[in-house]
């Protein structure tokens, strides 16, 4: 089971004190917040792409192949990358760059993102989205899987004779997840390409993803890439930690109140109850988060979102100190379940290239 963390990049003021960072200082502390998940032993981080206020990460590939630099082992990935307004051909030269900044530390999550307004940004339109999301990754499927890529769809100019650098590292295209908070036929790309499936699983009751990653995974089977229950799946989560619960709940509570996303909305109480967000102890932590495998089934990738609502980074990294500290049980427990079968980890760079390298010559 691989435990990370990912961060949106708001830049929030903090209710507390009333102060706002700038975003020179919101980008450096996004890289501090990697860094220190790789000391205290956690295994990803990941960053959302965003084009607009409060937002920074516009360049997600920039930011990783900085952290690539500055850390050793921890895998680097999105939350999202927006397949619908990049050009595959972009995606496919940067992310194919990044993995051999990384030695191959490097996946990706593709999506369409959450701002209507950035479709026409970037001279799209969002009534063209799902129509864009299938033809843009078979588009990037291409770039990846060819030495050679002629082309012609609707939505950019043709290629012809075309070979998108560099190629990815080791003949290997970087591992692939799709990201939905509501769409089926996510779900069914996701399954047809045998990629990962992600389900944010933030705001929305348990019931909602639940059909989602259940449709993912009968749809894996019937492809034949292996059981339901072998499909790659990851999950988002929330939470906030004190080492006593009421303290967590007190601290906690401005920023849950006036939180960009959900502030001003329901109780935290509510929400806690309603949704994945964990807000006490770490044991509290540690109960909530194993019961997602009883809702969804055994799973590869946990991903926190720690760094958001005006947090100050020193809150944030005492919450990755606590993370560090439970991952490890976490990882247990949840391997302890999981049928000898099932894949405990997503696959990586190394674990494909082993497979390549093992598979019979035709």
């Amino acid at each position: 089971m691989q435990i990370g963390v990912f961060t949106v990049g708001d830049v929030t003021p903090d209710p507390t004190t009333g102060t706002t960072i700038g975003e020179h200082e919101r980008i450096k502390a996004m890289v501090a917040i990697a860094e220190h998940a790789e000391q205290v032993g956690l295994d990803v981080f990941a960053t959302g792409e965003h084009h607009n206020p409060p937002f920074v990460p516009s360049s997600p590939t920039t930011l990783l192949g900085h952290i690539a630099a500055r850390t050793e082992r921890l895998v680097l990935s999105t939350s999202t990358t927006l397949i619908t307004t990049n050009d595959p051909v972009k995606i496919a030269e940067d992310y194919a760059m990044l993995q051999h900044l990384s030695d191959g530390r490097v996946d990706l999550m593709l999506g369409r993102g959450n701002t209507a307004p950035v479709y026409p940004w970037f001279g799209k339109n969002i009534q063209d989205g799902m129509a864009l999301t299938v033809e843009n990754y078979q588009l990037l499927r291409a770039l990846w899987d060819n030495e050679v890529v002629d082309w012609e769809g609707r939505f950019r100019t043709p290629l012809q004779g075309f070979t998108s650098t560099p190629r990815p590292l080791d003949g290997i295209a970087p591992f692939v997840w799709h990201g939905s908070i509501r769409s089926p036929e996510i779900a069914e790309i996701a399954a047809y390409f045998a990629d990962g499936f992600f389900a944010n699983n933030i705001f929305w009751p348990k019931e909602h993803y639940i059909r989602l990653i259940t449709l993912y995974r009968e749809r894996f089977e019937h492809y034949g890439h292996g059981r339901a229950d072998q499909a790659i799946v990851g999950l988002g989560g929330q939470v906030f930690m004190r080492r006593n619960s009421q303290d967590a709940v007190r601290e906690f509570r401005p920023y849950f109140d006036n939180a960009p996303v959900y502030g001003h909305g329901p109780s935290l109480e509510d929400f806690t109850a309603q949704t994945p967000l964990t807000v006490g102890s770490p044991q509290e932590v540690i109960e909530k988060t194993l019961t997602f495998q009883e809702f969804f089934g055994d799973y590869q990738r946990q991903l926190f979102l720690l760094d958001h609502a005006g947090l100050p980074l020193k809150v944030v990294l005492e919450q990755l100190d606590m993370l560090g500290e439970i991952a490890p049980e976490l990882r247990r427990e949840f391997d302890a379940r999981r049928p000898a079968d099932v894949p405990s980890d997503p696959p990586t760079h190394t674990s494909r290239k082993l497979a390549r390298d093992a598979a019979p010559v035709a």
